[in-house]
C-alpha cells in the first residue's frame, strides 16, 4: 500500500485530494485496471484519516467512472476511456460555436489563414474577367482531368515544366484526394502506414477502406525510419501516408536526407508514397529548405496531393493531384466515380488568379503575417506555459503541438471541456492516433485565427487551467 500512497500530500478537502491521487495513479497504470483498492479501514489508517473520508473518496472514484464497488468484496479501479466518442464531441461543440458565435472565443482550432487577410476585391475582379471573357462556358463541367488551362498554370509555375499538364488531376481540396486515391488503391486489409500521430482525416478514411493501419513516431525531422524498416520487413505495405511539411499536428517537416531514404525504401520494399503537401508555403525559418517527396522521386513512386483550399480560401475547395503512372487511370476513374467534375468557374478564376501574378504576392503577405505571428505565439508559449508544456518550435506552419508535462494531472480532453467553458477553444491529441488514448497528454494551438491579443488571453486561461 505504501508505495501507492507515501507521495501524496494532504489539503482540505482530503477525500477529494485522495480521490484525485488515485484517479491519477490509475491513469498511469501504477494501479491496474481491474486491481482491488485497499479496505477502507486499512488505507485511513496508513493516511490517518477516518473512515468517512476514505468512504467520500471511494464514492467520488464510483461516480467519476474510475471505481466499481463489488458487494462483500470491496471497492476495485476501473480505467475510465474517456477518449471513447470524443471525437463526435468535439466535432458538435464545434458546429455549435460556429458563425457570428466563434467571434465570442478564442480559437485556437483553426487549419486555415484567416479570412481577413484574403483580398476579396482582387478575386471578385478575376471572377468577372473569366465571366466576361468565357461566358456561360465558365459555368459547364467538361474536362474529368480539370481545366487544361489550370492544369498548364500548375506545370509552368509550381512545376517549371517538369510535371507535364496531362498527369495533373484537379480535386476538390486535399480530402477528396486522400479518398479517391485510397478507392484506387486500398482495399480490405491492405496494410498503410502513417505517422503517429496523423490527420485524422486521412485515418477516417483507411478505416472506412478497412485497411490495416501500422504507425511510426514522427520526431523533429520525420518518422524514425529504423522503426519504418522494421515494419516493412515484416509486413507487405501498401503505402506510407505522410505530410512532408508542417506535418497536422505536430508541426514537423522531414529532412531532405530522411526523405531519400524513404524513397529508397520504397523501392526496396515495393510501396507508393502518398505525399499530403501541407501548408509548405509558410515557411518562416530559412534554414528548412523546400523539396517535396515528389520532386525527389526517380522511381514513380509518389502520388502527390496538394490543396489550394488550405492556404487560399476553404470555400473554393480546389487541389490536384499527380499520380504515377501505374495509378494514373485507376485514380481518374476513382475521381470521375466520385463527383465528375470539380467547379469549373473556381478553376478558371484560380488559373488567372495564378497566371496574373496575385497568387505569389498573396503568398507573399500571408508569409509575413504569419511570420510575426508565429514568433509572438512562440513566445507567449515560453512566457505564459513555462513549466507546463513542452513543445517543438516547427518553423512554419500555422500550429503549435504542446505536450502537458506529467507532472500536471489534467489530460487534453478536460482541458477542452474546461477551455471551452471559459470561451477557448482547443485541439486535444487523441483525435490524431489510432489508439486515441496515447493523445491524452498532448494538445494543438494554431494561430491562424487569434490576434496578439486573444493570443495572450487565451494562453493565460490554458496557464490558469493547468495550474
Amino acid at each position: 500500500m505504501d508505495k501507492y500512497f507515501v507521495s501524496m500530500q494532504g489539503e482540505i478537502p482530503k477525500y477529494i485530494t485522495i480521490t484525485r491521487h488515485i484517479k491519477r495513479l490509475i491513469d498511469i497504470n501504477k494501479i491496474e485496471d481491474g486491481e482491488k483498492l485497499p479496505s477502507i479501514r486499512s488505507l485511513s489508517e496508513f493516511l490517518n484519516v477516518n473512515n468517512v473520508t476514505i468512504v467520500n473518496a471511494y464514492k467520488r472514484l464510483q461516480n467519476e467512472g474510475y471505481a466499481v464497488q463489488k458487494m462483500g468484496s470491496g471497492t476495485y479501479a476501473k480505467k475510465k476511456d474517456i477518449t471513447k466518442n470524443f471525437k463526435k464531441e468535439y466535432s458538435e461543440a464545434l458546429k455549435k460555436i460556429s458563425g457570428k458565435m466563434v467571434k465570442e472565443y478564442v480559437d485556437f482550432t483553426g487549419e486555415t489563414p484567416s479570412n481577413d487577410f484574403f483580398p476579396v476585391q482582387s478575386f471578385k475582379d478575376v471572377l468577372n474577367e473569366v465571366l466576361d471573357r468565357d461566358g456561360a462556358e465558365a459555368l459547364i463541367y467538361q474536362e474529368a482531368l480539370g481545366y487544361e488551362g489550370l492544369r498548364k498554370s500548375i506545370s509552368e509555375v509550381f512545376w517549371n515544366k517538369k510535371i507535364k499538364s496531362d498527369d495533373i488531376l484537379i480535386v476538390s481540396g486535399a480530402q477528396q484526394g486522400i479518398d479517391i486515391v485510397s478507392k484506387a488503391l486500398i482495399n480490405t486489409n491492405d496494410n498503410v502506414i502513417v505517422e503517429k500521430p496523423t490527420y485524422s482525416g486521412a485515418l477516417s478514411v483507411f478505416k472506412w477502406r478497412r485497411a490495416n493501419i501500422y504507425e511510426v513516431p514522427i520526431g523533429k525531422d520525420g518518422i524514425d525510419v529504423d522503426k519504418f524498416e522494421k515494419i516493412l520487413k515484416k509486413n507487405n505495405i501498401k503505402c506510407f501516408y505522410t505530410m512532408s511539411y508542417f506535418q497536422n499536428p505536430t508541426g514537423m517537416s522531414y529532412s531532405i536526407e530522411k526523405k531519400q531514404q524513404i524513397l529508397n525504401l520504397a523501392e526496396i520494399y515495393d510501396f507508393y508514397i502518398i505525399e499530403d503537401d501541407y501548408l509548405a508555403e509558410l515557411i518562416y525559418d530559412h534554414s528548412i529548405k523546400y523539396k517535396s517527396f515528389k520532386s525527389l522521386d526517380k522511381n514513380d513512386r509518389v502520388i502527390y496531393i496538394k490543396s489550394f483550399s488550405k492556404i487560399f480560401l476553404p470555400g473554393i475547395r480546389i487541389g490536384y493531384l499527380i499520380p504515377p503512372m501505374k495509378f494514373k487511370e485507376s485514380i481518374e476513374n476513382s475521381k470521375i466515380n466520385t463527383d465528375i467534375s470539380t467547379s469549373s468557374l473556381m478553376q478558371r478564376a484560380l488559373d488567372l488568379y495564378i497566371k496574373k501574378g496575385l497568387w505569389k504576392d498573396y503568398m507573399n503577405n500571408l508569409n509575413h503575417i504569419y511570420k510575426n505571428r508565429y514568433l509572438l505565439m512562440e513566445e507567449c508559449i515560453k512566457s505564459h506555459l513555462e513549466n507546463k508544456v513542452d513543445f517543438i518550435s516547427p518553423g512554419g506552419g500555422l500550429n503549435f503541438y504542446l505536450k502537458i508535462k506529467d507532472s500536471i494531472y489534467v489530460d487534453s480532453i478536460e482541458l477542452f471541456r474546461k477551455t471551452k467553458d471559459k470561451k477557448v477553444l482547443i485541439t486535444p491529441g487523441t483525435l490524431f492516433y489510432k489508439s486515441p488514448s496515447e493523445g491524452k497528454k498532448y494538445f494543438r494551438i494554431s494561430f491562424s485565427q487569434t490576434d496578439e491579443e486573444a493570443m495572450q488571453k487565451g494562453l493565460s486561461i490554458i496557464n490558469e487551467l493547468l495550474e
